[in-house]
């Protein structure tokens, strides 16, 4: 006896039918019944079949009008479920959205799924103006979200554009341009008094979304616009530990004589403590440096740059023995940070004898690649800083001829490969050992082929590694 109820929506089982565009005659939530000859008719009376019934055929039945009201709340109550859950599995996608970008694309996908519309766009411009500020869009290209960008009044419902007195002659322009007649706009809140943007859906007929889709949508918006607050939060803290992080390592390495340096660099998810510096020294020698601190995060990262500043410093004083710089280093950590430790590697460079004096604190050893041999230099193995109550280890001299380049890494490269170490370090091995001649000789075309050779994927996000890489080559 109750009348169908809309089914749920595009994208969630069962499959849609086709969504209202247009205001319904009854209010929301009502429900009008099919009537057929012989079922009641308005104000108790009922319609005849046809020519020939008799005065007892047109009888009320006392009985009609309480099974008509049941009938009525049992299709009311069943729309009512039916729009539940299909808030419920909108609001479940929304909450499976990782990424800021990808909760802006869920929340039009899903306001489109409520209003039947199969195109739109929604800006992100959060009323603090501390950004980010983004635009996305549904069912639209690139060239055709640039041209509704250009549109001042985009963020105004109308009905029916041709005949909007408030529509401007920009937005009529665009709207023939790209073919929808109507828009329904609505500004995404958190919140009484946090603004974030606004978000339009487009048609191809004039009309507006009916009453009970407007409903839906105010009911689902209330809850993206927290989602979406939640992770624009989160997004401006990693912006933050980012810029930071970028902040405490040098952009540029700098330019001497008889040196080629090269870096590639990524940081974990939570924002790692690796660190690689390339300093000018005195009497035209290099130091070179490599390290990281235990543990990630934006302690990590404060931790990461007094020791890189620190180490700076060092090497201008006493450079040209390594031992002493990283003695000093860890006098320091043990004093600042004692729950701390750190690996590092230092080396003092010589680029006009083609000499490199290198001292290691559990650090990897460093791998030299030439044109007539790859091997890893013969470091002594050393504790991490501030693991023993005093720490010492004696330095390395490496010659290195013409055309050879030294590498130093962090041992997220060859962590990162999900390989036992012995594996990962022969890997690491083979990659530069099968780099033909051309690109052994220029220290960027060598770091990219270590890299991408080791690490498929190459600095790629990848969220579940949570190492840093550093790859430093230094060409001489």
């Amino acid at each position: 006896m109750s009348t169908p109820h809309p089914s749920k929506v595009a994208g969630i089982n069962p499959p849609p039918t086709s969504p209202e565009h247009t205001d319904p005659p009854a209010a929301y939530g009502s429900s009008t019944l099919a009537r057929s000859p012989g079922s009641p008719g308005p104000a108790g009376h009922t319609t005849t079949g046809g020519p020939g019934h008799g005065a007892a055929d047109q009888a009320p039945d006392p009985l009609r009008h309480p099974v008509e009201r049941l009938a009525a709340a049992q299709d009311r109550l069943a729309g009512w479920i039916a729009d539940l859950s299909t808030l419920h599995d909108l609001t479940e996608r929304l909450a499976r959205s990782g990424t800021l970008d990808a909760a802006l694309h869920e929340t039009l996908r899903g306001g489109a799924a409520l209003l039947g519309a199969r195109r739109g766009l929604l800006s992100l411009e959060p009323d603090d103006g501390l950004g980010p500020r983004t635009t996305v869009g549904l069912g639209l290209d690139r060239a055709e979200l640039g041209q509704l960008e250009t549109v001042p009044d985009m963020a105004v419902t109308h009905a029916d554009l041709a005949r909007a007195e408030g529509a401007g002659p920009r937005h009529r322009e665009v709207a023939a341009r790209l073919g929808f007649a109507a828009s329904h706009a609505v500004r995404l809140t958190a919140g009484p008094a946090s603004a974030l943007g606004t978000a339009v859906w487009l048609y191809a007929e004039p009309g507006r979304p009916s009453e009970r889709g407007r409903h839906l949508l105010h009911l689902y918006l209330r809850c993206a616009g927290e989602h979406l607050a939640r992770h624009l939060e989160l997004t401006r803290a990693h912006g933050a530990v980012a810029a930071i992080r970028e902040e405490l390592l040098p952009v540029r390495l700098p330019r001497v004589p008889g040196v080629r340096t090269a870096v590639r660099h990524r940081t974990g998810p939570r924002g790692g403590g690796d660190w690689y510096d390339v300093l000018p020294l005195p009497e035209g020698a290099l130091g070179l440096s490599v390290g990281g601190v235990s543990e990630a995060g934006p302690g990590a990262v404060a931790v990461m740059g007094r020791l890189r500043a620190s180490l700076r410093a060092y090497a201008v004083m006493e450079g040209e023995d390594p031992v002493a710089v990283l003695s000093d280093l860890e006098l320091l950590l043990r004093v600042t940070e004692p729950a701390r430790c750190a690996t590092a590697l230092f080396g003092y460079a010589e680029p006009a004898e083609g000499r490199v004096t290198l001292a290691g604190a559990g650090h990897c050893p460093p791998l030299i690649v030439g044109p007539k041999r790859c091997e890893f230099a013969e470091t002594t193995l050393s504790a991490p800083l501030g693991m023993l109550t005093c720490w010492e280890a004696p330095s390395v001299e490496l010659s290195l001829a013409a055309g050879e380049t030294l590498l130093l890494y962090s041992d997220g490269l060859v962590q990162r490969t999900g390989e036992p170490m012995d594996r990962a370090f022969a890997r690491l091995h083979a990659a530069a050992a099968a780099a033909p001649q051309a690109v052994r000789e220029d220290p960027e075309q060598l770091a990219d082929h270590v890299l991408h050779t080791v690490l498929p994927d190459g600095l790629a996000d990848d969220t579940d590694s949570e190492e840093d890489v550093v790859l430093l080559a230094a060409g001489f």
